[in-house]
């Protein structure tokens, strides 16, 4: 199903360990497809509780550069699984006016993964 509602994506990009925020507990990877109404995740995130997933209008990858614009970015919502995931995009929502997902812990303030993709 993942893989199917990914096709509509307008964009797409990829997600890697290697950023400058992630670590052994606090990783992403795989493919995030973004349309104008779904955020579509195929790959695996590490597990943890709480993660929000955010439109940035500027790439980030650690906690820092995060909490500098966390109250510009967008919440689309929460992870509930971490072999990939869907989430609508909520109304009033452009996703043509961002540029990056965010992938967030919001319990412990704690940087996952993101992706630029436009």
């Amino acid at each position: 199903m993942l893989e199917e509602k990914a096709q509509s994506a307008l964009f797409t990009a990829e997600l890697t360990r290697g950023l400058k925020g992630s670590d052994f507990l606090h990783w992403g990877e795989g493919t995030i497809s973004v349309s104008t109404t779904e955020i579509v995740h195929e790959g695996k995130l590490a597990p943890g509780p709480d993660y929000m997933v955010y439109l940035t209008n500027e790439f980030v990858e650690d906690e820092a550069e995060f909490e500098v614009i966390k109250d510009q970015a967008r919440l689309i919502g929460p992870v509930k699984t971490f072999g990939g995931f869907l989430l609508s995009v909520p109304e009033g929502v452009d996703v043509n006016a961002h540029t990056t997902v965010v992938v967030w812990c919001e319990s412990f303030g704690e940087f996952i993964t993101a992706a630029k993709y436009r």
